[in-house]
């Protein structure tokens, strides 16, 4: 399964819900044509991100607060970022005549089981042994778009990681200046990779590396102290 790499920065859900928020009401009931339309919505991220049409991608997300995240990606927020990430994608810059691999869930994308809750609208697509989608969606002017997207791989479900608890992993490293992290593509050319902090799993032990702006990056490993809290148990710096 490709998952999209890039970082900068973890936002706070509470900030996240309350900016979406601020131009749209979620209703707290779902017609079948709002059903409909995000399926839609789950489909055109299928088709867009498998055709490398960047721009278009990013177009599905909520403007300026709507953001995707996975372990290697980081936390994406904002247009330029989430161009970049499609941009960045090993088929998207592949040699020309080479064949992709097939994405999970096939071009149009998995179904996805939709859900009302207090919190708004949630869906989680299933994508078989490559983990699951795991969204909240917010309905714009525009129509319906993603109010955030994560990917979790069958390991990082299996060390208990949610959208939730990834995003509380990734307030420890709050108050730092995080940076972006840039790798060299098949041609050599510098590409987005991660945004701010990466999370990995090894083992069951669920560790981060977090790219700091003035170089360098934190490497750390994690223990969960309850629902949605996470601590610090080890930190250790590498310099540039």
């Amino acid at each position: 399964m490709r998952i999209p790499n890039v970082r900068q920065g973890c936002v706070c859900a509470a900030v996240l819900w309350l900016s979406a928020t601020a131009f749209a009401q979620t209703p707290q009931t779902l017609t079948a044509e709002d059903r409909t339309a995000i399926q839609a919505l789950v489909s055109g991220y299928a088709r867009t991100l498998g055709s490398c049409a960047a721009e278009e991608y990013a177009d599905l997300f909520a403007p300026g607060t709507g953001y995707f995240a996975s372990g290697i990606r980081g936390h994406i927020v904002g247009r330029e970022k989430l161009i970049a990430l499609v941009q960045s994608e090993r088929h998207c810059t592949a040699p020309a005549g080479a064949t992709p691999a097939p994405r999970p869930g096939g071009g149009n994308g998995p179904v996805v089981n939709i859900e009302v809750t207090p919190a708004g609208i949630r869906g989680i697509a299933d994508l078989g042994g490559a983990g699951q989608y795991q969204d909240e969606y917010v309905k714009t002017p525009q129509g319906w778009r993603f109010a955030g997207r994560t990917v979790l791989t069958p390991a990082e479900k299996a060390a208990g990681l949610d959208a939730n608890e990834m995003l509380a992993i990734r307030r420890l490293s709050a108050a730092e200046a995080l940076a972006d992290y840039y790798v060299a593509d098949q041609s050599g050319v510098k590409r987005f990779r991660t945004s701010g902090v990466e999370i990995g799993v090894k083992d069951g032990v669920v560790t981060g590396r977090v790219y700091l702006k003035a170089g360098g990056f934190y490497d750390d490993v994690y223990e969960k102290s309850g629902p949605g809290q996470w601590r610090i148990k080890s930190r250790s710096t590498v310099k540039p």
